[in-house]
């Protein structure tokens, strides 16, 4: 018993040796040492990472004119912004909320980074108190699991970048990668999901709500919390706002009177619906052809767009066309309804900036944009090009006459063009002749055989060049004959309102742009061509030219567009068997080109408009001229008093024959050589020349230029009336308003009121 216990005391004495106080902190020092080593080889070993690919993920965001947001793309609503654009005492609201000790610490917080180790540990939930670089890191570099491993490297990482990077970037990174709840990454998107602005509008307030909500999210969102999530945000609110007063970033007399600035309801990002995107498509497209900018770099994101497509006025044009055009269509229930797509650009003639676009009845149901598309014959808007060419080479008549506005030709229907080795007769709209008509008359009438024989006259080659420099697109279709003076080429919207903002702009050449400026990062849009180049045709030809239009307004095809609220000048246009139809007007302040289109529901290919609204032919003085005629008196507030200022070449020679062949009928001694017809038939529905320029010209009066044939104006033609197929080797096609009957017709849903 005693040796037993005399071991025990042994044993007991030697413990105590063994666990001295000495020995104790030694281990004690030497496990420090050894975590020391292993985390200094940890340090040496941990590699600052690349970005995650999430982090780096953006949005592209395109903006009307005016700043606000038309649509957004990409898979992450981001968009990352600089420092610099945000406002410096929002971003001491981040740091009061999270990290005051931001700017001296370390970049990590070692008793933060320790608790939440041991609460990952134990399964205790998420750690806390994690600094504002630590929470970078995780955000740019890491990703969100609560490991161990995760947590050794967030700590590592953090050390090095705060030793590499500064602090105003590691902030930047912060604000820019956070998650605010609303499908909003990065401080900017937050700030538009809540408060609909750009981050560099923020308030305090609005500053301080954001830095609270980052604690949580969808807890603290005003609109999904309840009274006790709104309770706590606005205690963090207000914690966030003392310590701003606390750091002495914020004075207390200002902090005192600031009040909880309530969040707006949430709003679903703008997708691709309706005309966003055709409008994007436009924009991305100006932005790979005119800018360099490739799609993979598109595809990345983080592109700010601004267009110069002005909200007031896109509003109008998407109203115009459903007052006018889907308000009178049944699609459902008519084969040829279903048919029709109609097209719009419009462009501030003085910038070449598109100002509103109008692609179809929405992108996610026809994606293929009307405006863009070249699928489709221009048809009589190409005429005045014609006269253009022949104005600017000071080309004559087969006789020697200078062309000019009263240079007379021969109107009648199919009659041989004369001096070109390629036969071509076309026959005008519904086969009607006319006396010696002048070409402002030819204008106003859209006499196919006027300008089928200038363009002889002219030259094919010379006018196609013309056509060229004023923007009309080069293609295979686009051949040198004289069958292109009735606009066989194929052309979109988009090309045709370039070609009319040039004639508006006095000759000086407009090519539509969409895009205001775009930047990422740093980098910036610069454009390869400017919108208004320089001067491919005189002032004076685009001048006269314009004078000319003016009648075609005023009493002439498109006369559904008159009104007193503004000066226009436009042409109308009609392809072959009305399987388009086109009105292309300006004033000294806007250019709009209307356009409709026959095509299969299926788009297979296309069809003819006749019969569409059950309003015959939709021709381009009906559907397409009220449509412009409704848009531009809303895009001009109701009006304008802005009137051209023209410079007109002088009249030349005003009679005489304008061919050596003899017109159909021969005007009698005592007729005087201007528009007057031989009989006295009237089609009812052309205006007279007389007819005032109001909004309601009645159908009932007589045109100027009457008919010398029999034939009734009705919305087809007769059978021996029915031209070619419009080949541009000869024949007696035309693909133009003679193919169908033309675009004089009144439309049956009358008039245009003001």
């Amino acid at each position: 018993m005693g040796r037993a216990s005399a071991e025990t005391g042994g044993a007991a004495i030697r413990r105590r040796r063994f666990f001295t106080w000495r020995r104790l902190l030694g281990a004690f020092f030497g496990l420090c040492l050894l975590a020391m080593g292993a985390f200094f080889v940890i340090y040496l070993l941990v590699p600052v990472p690349s970005a995650n690919a999430e982090a780096t993920l953006q949005s592209n965001v395109y903006k009307f004119s005016n700043g606000k947001i038309l649509a957004r793309t990409g898979k992450v609503n981001r968009e990352i912004v600089g420092l610099e654009k945000i406002p410096d005492d929002v971003e001491k609201t981040f740091v009061a909320a999270e990290n005051k000790t931001f700017y001296e610490d370390s970049g990590v917080d070692v008793k933060g980074t320790a608790r939440g180790l041991v609460n990952t540990v134990t399964g205790q939930g998420k750690q806390g108190g994690s600094t504002i670089t630590q929470q970078y890191v995780k955000n740019y570099y890491l990703n969100q699991d609560q490991t161990v491993t995760r947590k050794l490297k967030e700590l590592v990482i953090s050390l090095k970048v705060d030793q590499q990077i500064s602090k105003d970037d590691i902030l930047a990174g912060y604000l820019n990668t956070s998650y605010y709840g609303r499908n909003a990454y990065g401080i900017q998107a937050a700030a538009q999901a809540y408060y609909r602005v750009d981050a560099e509008k923020l308030t305090v307030e609005q500053g301080a709500y954001l830095a609270s909500v980052l604690q949580a999210p969808s807890q603290y969102d005003w609109s999904a919390a309840g009274p006790t999530g709104r309770t706590k945000v606005q205690q963090r609110w207000n914690y966030v706002l003392n310590n701003m007063v606390e750091e002495g970033w914020l004075g207390a007399s200002e902090r005192a009177g600031m009040t909880f600035p309530v969040p707006k309801e949430p709003k679903a990002a703008p997708g691709m619906e309706g005309q966003r995107g055709y409008i994007v498509e436009a924009a991305n497209k100006e932005l790979v052809e005119q800018g360099g900018i490739t799609e993979a770099e598109l595809k990345a994101g983080g592109w700010n767009i601004t267009l110069n497509i002005d909200e007031k006025r896109q509003k109008s044009l998407e109203k115009a066309v459903k007052r006018r055009l889907e308000d009178n269509l049944d699609r459902k229930g008519s084969k040829v309804d279903a048919t029709v797509q109609a097209g719009a650009t419009s462009v501030d003639p003085k910038t070449g900036g598109v100002v509103a676009l109008y692609g179809g009845v929405g992108a996610t149901e026809h994606w293929l944009s009307n405006a863009t598309r070249r699928d489709y014959q221009p048809a009589s808007t190409f005429k005045p090009v014609v006269f253009a060419s022949a104005l600017e080479n000071e080309a004559r008549t087969q006789d020697g006459r200078l062309i000019g506005l009263d240079t007379v030709y021969d109107g009648t229907s199919r009659r041989p063009v004369v001096g070109s080795d390629v036969p071509f007769n076309p026959q005008n709209d519904l086969g009607i002749s006319y006396d010696n008509p002048t070409v402002r008359t030819g204008l106003a009438r859209s006499i196919n055989s006027v300008f089928a024989q200038m363009i002889v006259d002219v030259g094919p080659k010379t006018a196609k060049r013309t056509g060229l420099d004023l923007g009309v697109p080069d293609g295979k279709d686009f051949t040198e004959s004289p069958a292109a003076s009735l606009g066989t080429m194929n052309a979109s919207t988009w090309d045709m309102a370039g070609v009319y903002a040039t004639l508006d702009n006095h000759g000086k050449k407009v090519t539509p742009s969409i895009v205001k400026s775009a930047e990422r990062q740093g980098r910036a849009f610069e454009r390869t061509n400017s919108p208004v180049g320089d001067q491919v045709i005189s002032r004076q030809t685009a001048d006269t030219v314009t004078e000319g239009l003016t009648g075609v307004v005023d009493n002439g095809s498109g006369f559904e567009a008159n009104t007193p609220a503004f000066d226009a000048a436009g042409k109308t246009g009609t392809s072959e068997n009305n399987k388009s139809a086109w009105f292309a007007g300006y004033t000294p302040e806007l250019t709009t080109v209307v356009a409709l289109f026959g095509e299969r529901p299926d788009g297979s290919g296309q069809v003819s408009l006749t019969g569409t609204a059950q309003a015959g032919r939709a021709n381009g003085g009906g559907f397409p001229a009220r449509i412009w005629a409704d848009y531009t008196k809303a895009a001009l507030g109701g009006g304008s008093d802005a009137r051209f200022d023209l410079d007109v070449a002088d009249t030349v020679d005003p009679g005489g024959p304008a061919v050596s062949e003899s017109p159909s009928e021969e005007p009698t001694e005592s007729e005087s050589p201007s528009d007057e017809p031989t009989e006295s038939q009237s089609p009812s529905d052309e205006p007279t020349e007389s007819q005032s320029p109001s909004d309601e010209p009645s159908t009932s009066e007589s045109p100027s230029d009457e008919p010398t044939e029999s034939q009734s104006p009705s919305d087809e033609p007769s059978d021996d009336g029915e031209p070619g197929d419009g080949d541009q080797s000869g024949g007696s096609g035309g693909a133009d308003d003679g193919a169908t009957g033309g675009d004089g017709g009144a439309d049956p849903l009358g008039p245009l009121r003001p």
